[in-house]
């Protein structure tokens, strides 16, 4: 780990203003302390955001929620408003990580996590996520792990977050402040395929800080689910996972929200499959469509073909347990 200096603002604007080329923000550390050690990242300035006013959860005049950006991921999940109303995020959160860390990682930081890919912690082997044009050795490589959807000649690893799925089917919304003032970033833009700039993971620009999350008033909590398929049941990013949410009147869905997790490098979602699922029967065939349209254009490698078909598997499961009320 290479020296650094330490900050410790107290206000919005003093953090921002402290921020320069080589500086990291910092709240619970649980990915970024990971990647200092094994040199992935060299910060040259660490900027504590811990004390600053980002830690409440309200309504917001609109009906929804508005979560600080310094909320714990556990205080997040055990929250009376968000277990009542968006138990399908309180789900996705206790689906990841293990409790200590849920106790120390911040809302705002989970947004920030960087991929697991082996090939990326490695710093003595090429990744292009971590030096633009050195290859991606993961393609060809062990790549169970890695993405299905998305990708690019640049890269093939996939975003960790439990948390980010949830939030992608309620269509939260990310409030950002940096030097040029504030501004609201819808959710489903905040994080980007690799394309050719693998070293990005999302669209913050320098500088900028997340404040906070909003919830629109939509938590879909009679019929949702958040299912997560992984190679051990404690303490495992997902292979695959899905958030389903669904509004269903008579039997006929009236609304429907699908994210999957642990396929691609952003949080996935398609439109078209969940707009295909208005107006029809809850049911299996229904759901099945659902997930031949999400899967369109899938491509697995040597090693992480099956996800294909276990994501197909795992999107029915997820309608069908949302269909039925299972996610408390």
């Amino acid at each position: 780990m290479n020296p650094f200096s330490y900050a410790r603002p107290t206000r919005i604007e003093e953090a921002i203003s402290l921020f320069g080329p080589q500086s990291r923000y910092i709240a619970g550390g649980t990915n970024l302390l990971d990647l200092m050690k094994e040199n992935v990242e060299r910060p040259e300035q660490l900027i504590d955001i811990t004390q600053l006013p980002l830690k409440s959860i309200e309504e917001t005049p609109e009906g929804g929620v508005r979560i600080g950006a310094l909320v714990s991921n556990a205080d997040l999940a055990w929250h009376a408003l968000i277990e009542r109303r968006y138990p399908l995020l309180a789900k996705a959160i206790l689906a990841g990580a293990s409790p200590q860390l849920r106790n120390m990682a911040s809302t705002g930081g989970n947004l920030l996590q960087r991929t697991r890919c082996y090939y990326f912690y490695d710093s003595t082997v090429p990744c292009n996520k971590r030096e633009r044009g050195s290859g991606c050795p993961a393609r060809d490589g062990l790549n169970r792990i890695h993405a299905i959807l998305g990708h690019s000649e640049q890269c093939i690893a996939v975003h960790p977050s439990d948390m980010c799925v949830a939030l992608a089917a309620l269509d939260a919304v990310v409030l950002v402040t940096g030097p040029q003032g504030e501004r609201r970033v819808d959710f489903r833009d905040f994080h980007r395929l690799p394309g050719d700039q693998p070293e990005r993971d999302n669209t913050l620009a320098d500088g900028e800080l997340i404040t906070a999350i909003e919830l629109p008033a939509a938590g879909y909590a009679e019929h949702s689910a958040y299912l997560k398929l992984r190679d051990r049941a404690s303490y495992a990013f997902a292979l695959v996972s899905v958030a389903a949410a669904l509004e269903i009147d008579g039997g006929i869905i009236r609304s429907a929200r699908i994210a999957l997790g642990g396929v691609a490098h952003k949080p996935w979602r398609c439109t078209e499959a969940e707009d295909a699922l208005v107006g029809e029967p809850a049911e299996q065939s229904a759901f099945e469509q659902a997930a031949q349209r999400i899967l369109q254009g899938a491509s697995g490698f040597e090693h992480n073909a099956f996800k294909i078909e276990l994501s197909q598997r795992a999107i029915v499961r997820a309608l069908t347990e949302a269909t039925e009320g299972t996610a408390a």
